[in-house]
């Protein structure tokens, strides 16, 4: 079978979905590598480290036109989907709910498709886990972000002169990227606090060191996947209320709260802002999906008052090699139930595939009929 990876078409996009380990044992298994001349650059793998890895440097054409299986970071353009050849088994963070208009190339070309976002929770699939690999490094770098723009000390220090006061981080949202995002700002030696609307989240925050604060509410606000569930108007009123008084104390404010298919919930209003000291720094890790804050943009720094606020969208690029290699290892674990190591057929009834197919050979899977 011949396995590929592109050079990713997004200016923002540093990541590459085939590392050169990965790559290796790719060509150890049996199957031959393509990788498109100056994919892993950005993220400092060069050509010729995948030419020792056994892999080949092609082009995009040949690339389109031969391989059977295309590994990418993200959906690639309906211009490529237009000239890839037919029966193409494509995996990546495809982004289904977002992409649909991009249905008909997988049935014109018999694209068999699978999104590692589908990927279930469940314990023979961690190893896959594309979203909590790269929303850990999502969640560390966005602190490091936050701490590069914050003009005061993270950490207490006590001096001749007198003592310098650590900062106040408060993580909202209180997931992969919360958690990872805790436990570096208590590296840093800052305060920190954390909210979320799952009552699972206090344990977690407390064992990192982190207050926890939440709204005093008896429903259970986790679903079966342990993820968060959109919660009633009343609910968020009183959130607002709750996290409107502990903001005006805060140094850092790191924004990861996210809702499975939903818009972001709205955590921090204007007026909440408003209210933040100047020198402030707050980082909206939710701004692909609208955002936490409603004064965030998308893919820019605002001053509002004096408080930075940043709609950051590329966090995980400014960690790129790590991220690669994790992404990439997701992807090799995934393969290595997908294809069968005799027939180097697809191997189609396994729940993992199921759950994470979009397409197989054209036809849409049920969740996407629709």
């Amino acid at each position: 079978m011949i396995i590929s990876a592109l050079k990713e078409r997004n200016d923002s996009e540093k990541r590459v979905a085939i590392v050169p380990d990965v790559a290796k044992k790719l060509v150890n298994d049996g199957h031959k590598v393509l990788i498109e001349a100056g994919a892993g650059e950005q993220s400092f793998f060069s050509d010729a480290s995948y030419i020792e890895s056994g892999a080949e440097i092609s082009n995009l054409d040949e690339i389109i036109s031969k391989t059977d299986l295309l590994l990418v970071i993200e959906l690639p353009s309906k211009d490529i989907l237009s000239k890839v050849k037919n029966d193409l088994n494509l995996i990546g963070l495809l982004n289904p709910f977002d992409n649909q208009d991009s249905f008909e190339y997988f049935k014109n070309k018999s694209i068999s498709a699978f999104s590692m976002e589908l990927v279930p929770r469940i314990t023979r699939a961690q190893s896959m886990d594309v979203l909590s690999s790269q929303a850990n490094l999502s969640g560390y770098r966005a602190v490091i972000s936050a701490t590069a723009l914050y003009s005061k000390s993270m950490a207490m220090m006590m001096t001749a002169a007198g003592t310098v006061a650590p900062a106040k981080v408060f993580v909202m949202g209180v997931g992969v990227a919360g958690l990872q995002a805790i436990a570096t700002a208590k590296r840093l030696g800052a305060v920190v606090s954390a909210t979320d609307v799952r009552r699972a989240a206090a344990e977690q925050c407390e064992s990192l060191g982190a207050s926890f604060i939440m709204v005093d509410d008896e429903n259970d606000a986790e679903d079966e996947s342990g993820y968060a569930k959109e919660m009633s108007d009343e609910y968020k009123e009183k959130q607002r209320k709750l996290i409107s008084e502990h903001v005006k104390q805060q140094d850092i404010i790191i924004c990861s709260a996210l809702i499975p298919g939903k818009q972001a919930p709205i955590l921090l209003d204007d007026a909440a802002v408003k209210s933040m000291k100047p020198g402030s720094i707050i980082i909206d890790m939710a701004v692909e999906r609208g955002g936490n804050c409603t004064l965030s943009k998308s893919g820019e720094m605002v001053d509002i008052g004096g408080v930075s606020i940043v709609g950051d969208i590329s966090l995980i690029n400014g960690i790129s090699p790590d991220a690669s290699n994790l992404f990439s290892k997701n992807l090799y674990a995934f393969l290595d139930i997908l294809i069968d190591k005799e027939t180097k057929n697809l191997v189609l009834d396994d729940e993992i595939i199921k759950d994470a197919a979009i397409a197989i050979n054209g036809e849409l899977t049920e969740r996407f009929k629709n």
